[in-house]
């Protein structure tokens, strides 16, 4: 029974980074990345579609990407969207391809930019440690029942603290990487 829930804690553990790692793609760097507009939605025909299911996202230069819809009425409601998204970019068209240039990062908006990454990185730190609060919890109820002893538990709890640093300890590593991304010039 405890080795069912270390294994469930470290695979939501792992669940968490990864998430986490898809968040900090979107952040911007100076490079151009097909994740800065993955979450961009589209109206295709009617209903909201993520851009990367109505186009193909290509990175044709390190501060430039190219769209372009499958569809060739889709070109002016892509670039509307990625227009309407805030996201401080402005798309260019020509002909069935959108253009994106992405401006120089300034030094404040960079700045801005490792406040975000920092606060991504405290959003996966609470999701892991709120998963090793239920690990802990389902060891109290396993101890309650009288189904494992009181060093059972204690070696237990021990164990997912241990899991509990480990994890923490990859989101601070992707939280410095991110940064140092970010503040490359």
């Amino acid at each position: 029974m405890i080795d069912d829930i270390l294994k469930d804690a470290e695979q939501r553990m792992q669940k968490s980074i990864e998430s986490m790692r898809g968040e900090m793609a979107k952040i911007r760097t100076g490079r151009a990345s097909p994740a800065l507009i993955e979450h961009v939605m589209v109206d295709y025909y009617g209903s909201p579609t993520p851009i990367n299911q109505v186009a193909n996202i290509t990175v044709q230069d390190a501060r430039t990407l190219g769209v372009q819809p499958w569809e060739k009425p889709m070109v002016p409601v892509v670039e509307k969207a990625i227009m309407e998204a805030n996201l401080g970019l402005n798309p260019m068209t020509a002909g069935e391809l959108i253009r994106i240039p992405l401006p120089p990062l300034t030094e404040e908006r960079r700045r801005e930019m490792v406040k975000v990454a920092a606060a991504e990185g405290e959003s996966g730190k609470v999701a892991i440690r709120n998963i090793r609060r239920d690990a802990n919890n389902d060891f109290k109820s396993l101890l309650k029942d009288k189904d494992i002893t009181e060093d059972d538990d204690k070696r237990a709890q021990d164990l997912v603290q241990k899991l509990t640093d480990k994890y923490v300890s990859q989101v601070d590593e992707v939280v410095k990487e991110k940064e140092a991304e970010i503040l490359t010039v």
